[in-house]
């Protein structure tokens, strides 16, 4: 092709990285067809999936230990719960969580529901407390001002480190809220809510679309959970990882990890440093 024929679509085609060239994670080679299939036909009807029983209980002991000095805070307003504790900037804390953030079967949905190089939007780790209300009824991916009813822009996981029930505050959802337009909940929708019963080490997987909230705990336990959120590449992310995580920290994750938290580039440039590949600001911490 001569060179002035090329257009911004061979532009937008061009690998620009020479070191590091683009990645993505092998969960869709590794991952059982038939769930997936299934697990996917579930989410275009309803917005979500509940996949029970997918951490030992070993696995949630460890994360409920290393999480547990955190939980200082309450938080600040109606939405984040006043009987809520909450944990942001958790891998600046513990890499306890990463497991969850890069599991198999959650990268294998968002690698079908979303364009390569998503990234991770936010991890956090709450605490509802006995006496907390219900949360506002929302969708994660509001703050992109793009009309609806469109596709989404985002997906959510919450991991369930206590039983999830209905007394103690498990996540309540509007099935088939994701397709909606332009409207608010109303009082009918609201009754057709339900709540995300599932047992400890459980997860509800549903795309940034989808109605849904904190429950209300009105147990005399506090109900634990951690929630990662994902946005497209091309989105912003709500938590800052460039500067909350520290890039000493970085280099010690995992690709999956690396990619997640920013350090990739969307299309030919999106993510770049000083013209190349964020990477290469971690050269200085290997071995």
């Amino acid at each position: 092709m001569n060179t002035t024929e090329r257009t911004i679509d061979d532009y937008s085609a061009i690998e620009t990285a020479n070191k590091y060239k683009k990645t993505k994670s092998d969960a869709l080679e590794n991952i059982n067809q038939n769930w997936l299939q299934t697990s996917l036909q579930q989410i275009e009807k309803d917005g979500y999936v509940i996949i029970s029983n997918v951490l030992s209980p070993a696995e949630i002991d460890i994360i409920s230990s290393a999480v547990a000095p955190h939980l200082t805070h309450t938080g600040r307003n109606f939405f984040e719960g006043t009987l809520t504790q909450r944990i942001y900037s958790v891998m600046d804390k513990t890499f306890a969580c990463n497991g969850l953030v890069e599991h198999p079967m959650i990268l294998a949905l968002l690698d079908k529901l979303m364009y390569p190089d998503y990234l991770l939007s936010q991890l956090q780790i709450i605490n509802l407390l006995p006496g907390e209300t219900q949360q506002a009824i929302h969708h994660d991916d509001s703050q992109y001002a793009i009309p609806r009813p469109r596709r989404h822009l985002g997906a959510a996981t919450i991991w369930a480190l206590d039983d999830f029930t209905k007394e103690n505050g498990a996540t309540v959802i509007i099935p088939g809220s994701h397709k909606w337009g332009d409207k608010r909940p109303t009082e009918d929708d609201l009754a057709k809510q339900i709540s995300c019963e599932m047992p400890r080490g459980s997860v509800v997987f549903f795309v940034g679309t989808l109605w849904h909230g904190g429950g209300a705990n009105n147990s005399d336990k506090p109900r634990l959970a951690a929630t990662a959120q994902y946005c497209e590449g091309f989105c912003r992310s709500q938590e800052n990882f460039s500067l909350s995580i520290s890039q000493q920290k970085v280099a010690q994750c995992s690709e999956d990890m690396k990619r997640l938290l920013g350090y990739s580039i969307y299309g030919p440039f999106m993510g770049m440093v000083d013209g190349k590949h964020p990477k290469r600001l971690l050269e200085q911490y290997k071995k």
